[in-house]
């Protein structure tokens, strides 16, 4: 069987003294996409944030490429790209230094690749304009903005059509696709019912997994 690129085995969160789920393992590999479903309070967040290394597992392990998250705090940028269901961008910056500041903390961008990316999500045009003028679906782009870089293999996304158009949605949906069918792998989270998959995608429902 080939060596999953991410996997759990016997994962558990808790949270305010409540297990959400246990017993959790799930494995992904180059090509997969990873729907990860359930009503509120399920822990779907939670979960994202256990397979990115922003939170510790009552129980059980994570590993990312063959090593346990643990053992390569340093490295986990390396392997993974993390959005979360907030934009994350910093209001007083532009767009542009927003991008530069988020790649130089792990992969360094050039301008021009970065101006590329702001056209990639349609923004050509705002890169210099404050992200605080901008719409929530205009900073969410920008965000969106860094899976058009020199981005790791493996995204992690939780709710990343928050706030979009229908042809941004359309738009992100495709890239996530095209990721995915040139061996880049996605888990995301998402209320919106998506329209294209890739050949590889499957979905696990915390609902069904409730301690």
């Amino acid at each position: 069987m080939t060596q999953p690129f991410l996997e759990s085995s016997g994962l558990a969160c808790e949270r305010d003294g409540r297990l959400l789920f246990e017993g959790l393992a799930l494995r992904v590999q180059a090509g997969d996409m990873l729907q990860v479903s359930g009503p509120n309070g399920s822990g779907k967040s939670s979960l994202l944030r256990l397979l990115s290394g922003l939170m510790q597992p009552v129980a059980g392990e994570v590993r990312l490429a063959g090593k346990t998250l643990v053992e390569q705090r340093s490295e986990l940028a390396r392997n993974l790209l993390w959005l979360g269901h907030a934009a994350g961008i910093k209001g007083l910056l532009t767009a542009e230094e927003n991008l530069a500041w988020l790649c130089a903390l792990h992969r360094p961008a050039t301008a021009a690749a970065i101006a590329a990316a702001l056209g990639a999500v349609g923004l050509r045009g705002f890169e210099d304009v404050p992200c605080h003028t901008l719409s929530a679906g205009q900073q969410r782009r920008v965000a969106l903005a860094r899976l058009y870089l020199d981005a790791p293999p493996l995204w992690i996304l939780d709710e990343p059509f928050t706030a979009l158009d229908k042809q941004g949605v359309a738009q992100l949906e495709l890239h996530l696709c095209q990721h995915c069918e040139q061996g880049g792998m996605v888990i995301l989270t998402t209320h919106h019912q998506l329209a294209r998959r890739p050949s590889r995608y499957t979905e696990i429902d915390l609902g069904q997994l409730a301690a």
